[in-house]
């Protein structure tokens, strides 16, 4: 808020401490606001309320067409920003038989974009938001019950030092992943606050990095201090919402939806090392300027074309090392890369429900002449359950990748 000046700060001080009020310890939400003539009016919900659409915000298809409308409504309304202009405000009210609460303040809002986001990310703190589509890794520690409490802690303590040294040498090369983490108690959940296509190719970026940071720590740990670990890479949709430290929101936020069970049931078959790829269609830049066209990208084609770009990542120092050549490739039938009879997997879970996987290899070289060679090998399958009831896996070879393209807006 250094940009906003000291009477807009104090402003906003105030406002927070309004909608904590408004917010009361959790019991409702906030689902938007707009400008008033004393100040700001905010519509509040119960925060059960979102509950009345849980089919439509699901992806279900609810019975009744007006939920099934509502609940669509809803999705927008929580996605994004929350400033509307007055007569939608008003129209949202009466949809959904809400009354406005004024918020009043000291002094009249300044009439700029930055002090209206930086009103909007206070609103969002006191709300549930919902986010289409975004990258989302998981990096799960293997055998992680079976070592002491202090080599836990040395472990998760390790891997976090990974995620921040990768993000501080990306961040050296103008590239700010501006990441956000919650742990899994034997791993993290990462996601870029970016849900940009851009932001999701620099995440992945930043998944090798750590990868390899991990790597070198191992070899040169003794004991069981630096974790072996296996990872997925997904993009997905999920809800957000923000941690309580204390009885206020906090700055940091939970993610929980599609993106992260997929990758949880992705994970579970995995070996210790494996990389999987979730199934998935997204967009991609062409370059990094800005106007750049979008390119519509399966998975193959994501990985493609990210392991051409590799250059902003070279001579990058990793735990004392310096990266000469990275390159990172869907292993095949025979090993084969870019798109050649790549294997695609069909992992089923205990609970009936499948989904595909891709496997990736990961080859880097330092230059003190060591070779890293990541993942597994393309003929090494997850694990197999034959038990009945309990998960199973199938593979086949990917259809071939198409593309199209559209201007970035």
């Amino acid at each position: 808020m250094d940009s906003l000046g000291t009477v807009q700060e104090t402003n906003l001080r105030f406002l927070d401490e309004r909608l904590k009020h408004h917010w009361c310890l959790g019991k409702n939400i906030i689902l938007c606001w707009a400008i008033h003539k004393d100040g700001v009016q905010i519509l509040l919900a119960p925060h059960h309320y979102l509950g009345n659409f849980s089919a439509s915000l699901n992806d279900c298809s609810p019975p009744d067409r007006l939920d099934a409308l509502n609940g669509r409504f809803i999705r927008r309304l929580i996605s994004g920003s929350r400033q509307l202009s007055d007569d939608e405000f008003q129209g949202t009210a009466r949809r959904f038989q809400l009354t406005p609460e004024i918020v009043r303040l000291p002094i009249m809002l300044a009439q700029n974009k930055a002090v209206f986001d930086a009103v909007d990310q206070c609103v969002q703190r006191y709300s549930i938001n919902y986010v289409k589509s975004r990258a989302v890794m998981l990096f799960d520690i293997v055998d992680f019950s079976l070592v002491t409490p202090f080599e836990q802690t040395s472990q998760l303590n390790s891997l976090s030092y990974s995620l921040n040294a990768a993000s501080k040498k990306l961040l050296d090369r103008n590239i700010d992943i501006n990441f956000s983490r919650t742990t899994t108690g034997d791993g993290y959940y990462v996601w870029s606050r970016d849900p940009s296509p851009k932001g999701n190719a620099n995440l992945f970026h930043f998944m090798l990095l750590v990868l390899a940071d991990n790597a070198i720590a191992q070899s040169q740990s003794v004991g069981n201090t630096v974790p072996r670990i296996r990872t997925g890479f997904h993009i997905g949709s999920h809800f957000e919402f923000y941690q309580v430290e204390g009885v206020s929101p906090g700055m940091n936020s939970y993610i929980v939806g599609d993106v992260t069970i997929e990758l949880a049931r992705m994970l579970d078959q995995a070996q210790p090392g494996q990389v999987f790829i979730g199934e998935m269609d997204t967009w991609l830049p062409t370059s990094g300027r800005e106007g750049a066209y979008l390119v519509a990208v399966d998975s193959q084609n994501f990985v493609d074309r990210i392991s051409r770009r590799f250059d902003s990542l070279s001579g990058l120092e990793i735990s004392g090392e310096h990266l000469e050549f990275i390159h990172c490739y869907l292993t095949g039938e025979t090993g084969a890369c870019a798109g050649q009879s790549v294997r695609r997997f069909r992992i089923t879970d205990k609970h009936g429900l499948s989904r595909n996987v891709y496997n990736l290899r990961i080859n880097i070289r330092t230059s003190s002449g060591r070779s890293l060679i990541l993942g597994t090998a393309g003929g090494h399958s997850p694990k197999h359950q034959q038990v009945a009831g309990l998960a199973s896996m199938s593979w086949s070879r990917a259809r071939p990748p198409t593309t199209i393209g559209r201007r970035d807006s």
